[in-house]
């Protein structure tokens, strides 16, 4: 059985839609915090469907040093496809990623709390 989740992601988000063929996709958006304390945004199509959780290099969508920067990225990519959601004429209720969110997570990691 694959696990559902990496360590090291922070937060993750799943939006469920249909591809430009009509076949249903998953999307799966996520932050992680990887070694030398790089941030990386991920963005995966039907992980579900993938032999390994391992992300692929053109999952990732943004890879830095900030936390703000990531979390900007991490949303602004996810409204763009809750647009395109919505174009189709669906109702996707995802919340945006947050700091607070994320914190609470990154001192458990540095202090054990």
């Amino acid at each position: 059985m694959r696990r559902r989740s990496r360590p090291g992601r922070f937060a993750e988000r799943t939006l469920d839609g249909v591809d430009d063929r009509g076949v249903d996709e998953r999307i799966v958006y996520w932050i992680e915090r990887r070694a030398g304390a790089l941030w990386v945004v991920g963005r995966s199509i039907n992980p579900q469907l993938r032999s390994t959780d391992e992300p692929r290099p053109d999952d990732v969508i943004f890879e830095g040093y900030e936390l703000e920067e990531a979390l900007a990225e991490a949303n602004e990519a996810l409204e763009d496809d809750l647009r395109v959601l919505e174009a189709d004429g669906r109702t996707p209720s995802v919340k945006p990623f947050t700091r607070r969110e994320v914190l609470p997570l990154l001192e458990r990691f540095f202090f054990g709390r």
